[in-house]
């Protein structure tokens, strides 16, 4: 699946991606990059990864910097 950094908190580790396929933003955390690190990352950034469940509904996993 494909998306866009939408918002980082570089600060707590963790940001959200949003997506055309849905309406809510996809939470990840730092530890799910790959090839990454959070601090790099700025908004708008188009990603690829994998859905899985979390605690809190859906994350993004395996999030790797496509452009």
């Amino acid at each position: 699946m494909q998306g866009k950094i939408k918002k980082i908190i570089s600060g707590k580790g963790f940001g959200f991606i949003t997506t055309e396929e849905s309406d809510k933003d996809i939470f990840f955390h730092k530890s799910n990059l790959k090839e990454s690190d959070i601090d790099n990352l700025v908004e708008d950034t188009i990603v690829e990864f994998e859905l899985q469940d979390g605690t809190k509904g859906k994350e993004a996993v395996n999030v790797t910097v496509i452009r």
